[in-house]
């Protein structure tokens, strides 16, 4: 891994900390396939809602997408350009707010979109459709929309082409960090069980889950893929990468407060599975830290634990090069996505602060968190 561009040291702890030299990188090559195949690029903002880079997010791609009203506003709000949506299903007390903030929106189901059709196409806005192509390409079920009994999406069987009526696209939504293979392959199945309605439509939105920015993702097969579905079709194609617009542009900086012996050295640090990275657990998976390895790989193992109550929360064990020591600082990577989204504050545990390392050099802490912000949830 390249050097960091700042100086850990320098940041309170815990931080996040996002890499404005590396979130260009990205955004760079997002800005290349939009350009190339002809299509638009929105950010997924539930993967990524630090909305103090919307403005450079901006510059390069077309909008946002959200899951809801919140979302829709932060993106309508901070960025400014196009504002798309899709629920499982929408709150009554939310639509007339989404219908005035939204360019798209896209129903779950065709009982969803009868509940507001009337309202709706009053609005002028594009409405959609989401659609299960039923074609499963990963194995993790709590991923995967396709998966058996899924309640993401109108199947080809539920399908009612005769209430298309206002509908102006289709949006399906199926990969979870996968490479243009999939993607290619689930349009096949998307083309074969829906492709009789495209004549009746004007865009076609493929969702998100696309590792663009990964260093082996295929971008040209991408670029191949959309340009060859748009001649053929004559449709406007967008594309919601969340995860790929600051993959390996964000780190998390924590500090050792204690180490503890239990048949192996336990960092505990002020950091938290639970509370500051619950995909660790969730998911599950083990995040990269700067200069630690493997068990075995280094002299020095240690278990790198959180400072909440649960006693699973721990990261995983890692081995240094020397010994940790209450005080040294603990630097996770990738964190930028999801991760700072799905942060909590159970048992009262702060949250990290969060800061750009700008391109100039300069590090700007962008929050701090302190008890209100945990009192202000509550009652």
């Amino acid at each position: 891994m390249a050097a960091l561009s700042f100086d850990p040291r320098a940041l309170p702890s815990p931080c996040f900390v996002v890499d404005e030299r590396l979130m260009r990188k990205n955004l760079e090559l997002l800005r290349r396939v939009a350009d190339e195949a002809g299509c638009r690029v929105l950010l997924a903002q539930k993967a990524f809602s630090m909305f103090s880079l919307y403005p450079l997010i901006g510059r390069y791609l077309d909008g946002t997408t959200a899951s809801g009203l919140n979302e829709a506003r932060l993106g309508r709000e901070y960025m400014g350009k196009e504002t798309h949506v899709f629920a499982p299903a929408y709150p009554d007390a939310d639509m007339d707010e989404l219908l005035t903030i939204c360019d798209h929106l896209v129903f779950n189901s065709f009982s969803q979109l009868g509940r507001f059709r009337e309202k709706a196409l009053s609005s002028g806005r594009r409405l959609g459709i989401r659609i299960n192509p039923e074609h499963s390409t990963q194995s993790r079920a709590i991923y995967d929309p396709c998966a058996p009994g899924s309640r993401l999406g109108v199947t080809a069987d539920n399908f009612k082409p005769h209430e298309l009526t206002g509908i102006s696209g289709l949006h399906f939504h199926t990969l979870c960090e996968q490479n243009a293979d999939a993607l290619c392959e689930t349009l096949d199945a998307v083309e074969e069980k829906f492709g009789r309605y495209f004549d009746r439509l004007e865009w076609l939105n493929m969702g998100g889950g696309h590792h663009i920015t990964r260093p082996d993702y295929d971008v040209e097969a991408l670029i191949r893929r959309i340009r060859s579905f748009r001649a053929r079709y004559g449709l406007t194609v967008y594309l919601e990468p969340g995860e790929a617009v600051a993959l390996n542009a964000g780190f998390l900086v924590a500090t050792v407060l204690d180490i503890v012996h239990n048949g192996l050295g336990i960092a505990i640090l002020d950091t938290s599975a639970t509370c500051h990275m619950p995909d660790v657990i969730e998911a599950p998976y083990r995040p990269e830290v700067i200069g630690a390895g493997l068990p075995g790989e280094k002299p020095h193992t240690y278990r790198l634990a959180g400072l909440s109550c649960l006693a699973g929360d721990v990261i995983g064990d890692y081995a240094f090069d020397r010994p940790l020591e209450a005080g040294d600082r603990v630097i996770f990577t990738d964190m930028a996505i999801y991760s700072m989204v799905k942060t909590n504050t159970f048992n009262g545990v702060r949250l990290p602060s969060i800061a750009i390392a700008g391109e100039d050099g300069a590090i700007r802490l962008v929050r701090r968190f302190g008890y209100e912000d945990f009192r202000d949830r509550l009652s």
